[in-house]
């Protein structure tokens, strides 16, 4: 068939008819595939599992994803995507800004159970070499690192923090608490507060390496 003369759509507008179906089909995929991965991981999840809590076949499933592997790194990729555009589109103002957009992540992790749960299970796994998800998961923490660092010593720079803050241990330190407090609240999500520890933790972190000594700008 020949496009050149085909109506092209809108841009912005909405899909319609099957490209719609097809979209919503995908996330729908997306989203059960999430809830599969927290569950069982990735090795003991079944593809055809996944495909009948869908409504839709192997090989359906398989017209939009080529693999399980393939299934993953999308599930991974549209969740880091999402987070980088709800809260970390733009440039940080100050490392305290940078400090309150992150509680803020953690807030919202918190009512993402599903989500929050497969990050866990499958950053554990993804210390094999040879688990699909390890090459983007050490990307992952490798990108992140580098740019709390690099916003870190923007602020040591600009007078904010003091001039012998060690960024980068600061940025892996920083990481491993969010870490650590998200494995403990998956464990006891009733008794564990992960935003309110993490902001407790950057509030006292602020302070100690602020020029000022003073605590994290209030949100509420």
């Amino acid at each position: 068939m020949d496009r050149t003369n085909s109506p092209q759509p809108r841009r912005g507008a909405k899909a319609r008819g099957p490209y719609a179906v097809g979209d919503e089909r995908r996330r729908r995929i997306l989203d059960v595939a999430v809830e599969h991965f927290a569950k069982w991981g990735f090795h003991a999840s079944s593809l055809a599992r996944i495909a009948k809590d869908v409504g839709v076949t192997q090989g359906g499933l398989l017209h939009h994803f080529r693999s399980k592997e393939d299934l993953l790194v999308s599930v991974l990729e549209r969740s880091e995507e999402h987070d980088v555009e709800q809260f970390f589109s733009s440039g940080f103002d100050s490392a305290a800004d940078c400090f309150l957009r992150m509680t803020d992540l953690v807030e919202y992790n918190s009512r993402r159970p599903g989500r929050t749960r497969m990050f866990n299970v499958l950053v554990g796994e993804s210390s094999d070499p040879a688990h699909p998800a390890h090459a983007f998961f050490a990307r992952r923490y490798e990108a992140v690192n580098a740019r709390l660092s690099a916003t870190l010593r923007g602020a040591v720079d600009s007078g904010e923090l003091l001039p012998d803050t060690d960024c980068m241990a600061t940025a892996h330190e920083v990481l491993a608490v969010m870490d650590g407090h998200q494995l403990q609240w998956a464990l006891a999500p009733d008794s564990v507060d992960m935003a309110e520890r993490v902001r407790t933790y950057l509030d006292r972190l602020y302070q100690a390496i602020s020029t000022t000594g003073a605590p994290l700008p209030s949100t509420k």
